[in-house]
């Protein structure tokens, strides 16, 4: 069902706007708002109903945030590039020289969503309950999960920042001083009471929210240009506790735990790395037809990647902004990346008109160097699938012609520009299915087994009936052996028995025909196909020798280890480009590689100063007090 929300008086949701010494209510307006005629000013919160009115206030919060969670995380990473287009302060994010008047540095906005958190969490009434049902509790778990979640991204943006969990309800609140704490310091802090709400604690863990459908207004439809309204699905605006609390672990180092939590998340919700490909088109099939073999078969089924952000395909949590002011808070990601989502001119949402040259933002050419070197597999014709018979052909990844989209003006052929068209709905992912296996695949590496890490890219970790081969295609092999395609140790099968028990009778069946992240971009990557650990690694170790003047004659696992976390940064590159997500994953990564310490204690410091030296930081991001921005509240 659509619940249409109207513009009643709404349920007001305490705010204060700290540190500013003023009391301000605010409410879940526009399309996050309700049917209730009841007005709230320092409420008792001892109604059921409330859950939802506050839920949706803190979430429309959320919204606020959406261009600066992504400009921040983006345009100071290595898969954007300005242009001339481009505004000073995107160009200063860029270069590294932002300072305290820069509009997308504001701490502010994020402690509003913080002291609505605190104050549902300290009113609430969690005893509440529908015959057994404490019905508080799945927005209870929420405020914390949305509060870790705020809490970790002021973290990473600004490196140490002011903590507190009671609620601001006076100006000496606001004025009181408070401690401050790293990612280390809000982890411990907040993950105790977290875990309470875990699938590792509560049996099937705790359900996010669900209110059914909202409406967020009418937009043009892609096929015939007459408005069609937009919907959210309120279950997928919410956060779900076990991934922030994986994401918690793997940020603070402590991986096996992050994979924990992953791995519940997974199981709780039946979650499979589902076969989503983005095949070639026309055009790239017209760019490539010299070189195409005369059996060549492109494709291998399943959904198609690209409709992804427009569909709930693929996505768990995501900020959904509004198609017109009227409606809601709005966003400029889609303009900024060369889309007019809100024209009021006439056509569908793919005519032309919409696809602006004057975009602000350009994908990097380190991001398409990536894309580019990518070897495309498929099966010739007359093949069956999982047969040695997989042959290559160097066309890039698909991935990359699903998200950057040509545009030939029709006045001016020799004008072709291309635009991004993730945000091409207003919606900013923050979880998709296949964030959570790239993470889990970051965690299992780190934790000492790179082989179940690339299984994770490669082909899904599936089980197919049989004790002795876990995996689809796999053999499994005290050593990796080229020749029969096996890479998976027995210590890692045991593993994923036991510690990550994916391969146990009670969790087996859900994990019969799993897809590998990179296929989706890269076609067939099951079986004998070229995409094999030890190709892979081997060129990734032979890129770093190079780049680091490493040893090779000295190589280890704690080496495959550090190649394997660079294969994964690139599958990030070329799965989440431009979701907001791209600095935040460069910096995490450095601090795991210098924690690891394995090429020198500022190892990771020095990785990451060489993938930014394109873009002339005005600082020296080989200092880890350069990665974060000057922190302002106003």
């Amino acid at each position: 069902m659509i619940t249409k929300i109207n513009n009643k008086v709404v349920a007001g949701v305490f705010t204060l706007l700290f540190p500013l010494s003023s009391l301000l209510f605010t409410g879940c307006s526009d399309f996050f708002e309700t049917d209730s005629d009841r007005q709230i000013f320092d409420p008792a919160l001892d109604q059921k109903t409330d859950s939802m009115f506050y839920t949706l206030g803190i979430l429309k919060g959320v919204q606020m945030v959406a261009d600066q969670y992504v400009m921040t995380g983006e345009m100071r990473g290595d898969l954007v590039q300005t242009n001339q287009y481009t505004e000073t302060d995107l160009r200063r994010l860029a270069d590294f020289s932002a300072d305290i008047t820069n509009k997308y540095d504001s701490a502010y906005i994020y402690y509003r969503i913080i002291n609505n958190c605190n104050y549902y969490i300290a009113h609430r009434d969690t005893s509440l309950r529908t015959g057994s049902r404490r019905v508080a509790i799945p927005e209870y778990a929420e405020a914390l999960a949305v509060r870790a979640w705020t809490y970790m991204q002021l973290c990473k943006t600004y490196g140490e920042v002011p903590f507190y969990t009671d609620p601001l309800t006076s100006i000496g609140d606001a004025n009181k001083h408070f401690d401050k704490k790293d990612l280390q310091g809000i982890s411990d802090a907040l993950i105790p009471e977290l875990l309470q709400f875990s699938g590792l604690t509560v049996d099937g863990g705790t359900p996010v929210p669900d209110y059914g459908n909202i409406s967020a207004g009418a937009l043009n439809s892609s096929e015939t240009g007459s408005p069609v309204e937009k919907t959210v699905k309120s279950k997928n605006i919410m956060i779900p506790v076990d991934l922030i609390l994986g994401d918690l672990y793997l940020e603070t180092h402590r991986y096996e735990q992050a994979a924990k939590h992953y791995f519940q998340y997974i199981v709780d919700n039946e979650l499979s790395s589902t076969n989503i490909q983005a095949s070639l088109g026309n055009e790239q099939l017209t760019l490539y037809q010299d070189i195409l073999p005369e059996d060549f078969t492109s494709g291998g089924g399943g959904s198609s990647w690209s409709s992804i952000f427009s569909s709930e395909t693929d996505i768990i949590t995501y900020i959904p902004l509004a198609t017109n002011r009227l409606r809601g808070v709005v966003t400029e990601l889609p303009r900024y990346f060369g889309y007019d989502f809100y024209s009021t001119t006439s056509g569908n949402a793919n005519s032309s008109e919409r696809f602006l040259k004057e975009r602000q933002i350009d994908a990097s050419q380190a991001y398409i160097t990536l894309a580019n070197s990518q070897d495309y597999y498929y099966i010739p014709s007359g093949s069956d699938e999982g047969s040695v018979d997989v042959s290559s052909i160097n066309i890039g990844d698909c991935r990359r012609y699903a998200t950057l989209r040509q545009v030939v003006p029709a006045s001016r052929a020799d004008s072709v520009f291309y635009v991004m068209v993730k945000f091409n709905s207003a919606n900013v992912p923050l979880y998709r299915a296949a964030t959570v296996y790239l993470r889990l695949a970051e965690a299992i590496n780190r934790m000492g087994y790179p082989d179940a890490a690339f299984a994770i890219l490669k082909e899904g970790i599936n089980y197919d009936g049989d004790e002795t081969r876990p995996n689809k295609n796999i053999e499994m092999g005290d050593s990796t052996d080229l020749e029969s395609g096996r890479y998976i140790r027995q210590a890692t099968a045991q593993m994923l028995s036991t510690t990550l028990p994916f391969f146990t009778a009670e969790n087996r069946n859900l994990f019969q025909r799993g897809y590998g992240i990179h296929s989706r971009g890269s076609n067939n990557t099951r079986g004998m196909s070229g995409y094999q650990f030890n190709i892979i690694v081997g060129k990734k170790l032979n890129e770093l020798t190079a780049a680091f003047n490493l040893n090779p004659a000295t190589f280890t696992m704690q080496d495959t280890i550090n190649a394997m976390e660079d294969i994964i940064c690139d599958e990030m590159a070329l799965e989440l480009a431009f979701e907001g997500n791209r600095f935040g994953d460069l910096t995490r990564l450095a601090r795991h590689k210098n924690q690891a310490g394995l090429y020198g204690a500022a190892f990771g410091s020095e990785w990451l100063a060489r993938k930014l030296e394109f873009k002339n930081p005005v600082k020296s991001l080989r200092e880890e007090k350069n990665w974060y921005l000057p922190f302002r509240v106003e």
